[in-house]
């Protein structure tokens, strides 16, 4: 997993982040930290592991995953969360996705032999909705666009012309995959219950701007 580099932004992940990289101690691969540098607790809580630290230059999560791609030196790339949710067992399975031939592997907790522990009803039918509007309008073959593990490769990704600076890059990546004419592939992925801390995800904020970016999107629309 050498040629593996893992994008993990994080936002006051004190309480997570540790465990998330103790967890992935046993997998030989490039650790990568998008953190605020005023996030001081973040930051003091990993200085013993091995891992880089990117200071955030523009705040938003899209601008995270944006820098820490254009970081990226190694020939694969996988955004990880640092909250714990992300089950590192599946990058063995991604990796060798990819290395058979996929350009981007979307995790998914809609598949068989998936699920997820912190999935909530409205959650649940959020994501429901947009992949549906995904795969209607831009003719997306995706079973959870809403879920941002994802694993591809570098150069393709810096290539995509990425530019959502807070949660909807989770529809941009996708449909410029598309756009572009990538192989991609879905895989089954079970979501765990995060560690410690509230989830950065606020549904009707961040539900709102997603479907302003399916509007700014469809220019990418293909007929």
């Amino acid at each position: 997993m050498r040629e593996l580099t893992l994008i993990i932004p994080a936002k006051n992940e004190s309480e997570s982040l540790p465990s998330v990289l103790s967890e992935l101690e046993k997998f030989d691969c490039n650790k990568t930290i998008i953190v605020d540098p005023s996030d001081t607790g973040t930051i003091k809580s990993i200085e013993n592991f091995k891992c880089n630290i990117i200071d955030q230059k523009v705040t938003g999560y899209g601008n995270a995953l944006i820098e820490g791609i254009n970081s990226v030196n190694t020939k694969y790339f996988c955004i990880f969360n640092a909250d714990g949710s992300f089950d590192p067992k599946d990058l063995k399975e991604m990796l060798n996705r990819l290395e058979k031939g996929e350009d981007f592997i979307f995790a998914s907790r809609y598949m068989q032999n998936s699920g997820s522990e912190d999935d909530t009803w409205v959650t649940s039918l959020g994501n429901f909705l947009f992949t549906f509007l995904g795969n209607f309008l831009y003719k997306l073959n995706i079973s959870d666009i809403l879920f941002t593990y994802i694993c591809g490769k570098t150069n393709l990704a810096k290539n995509l012309g990425l530019s959502n600076k807070s949660f909807g890059i989770c529809v941009e990546i996708p449909i410029l995959v598309k756009f572009h004419n990538h192989k991609y592939l879905c895989i089954p992925s079970y979501e765990r219950k995060r560690i410690a801390g509230k989830k950065k995800v606020n549904a009707l904020r961040d539900g709102w701007i997603i479907l302003m970016e399916y509007f700014n999107l469809i220019k990418f629309r293909k007929k």
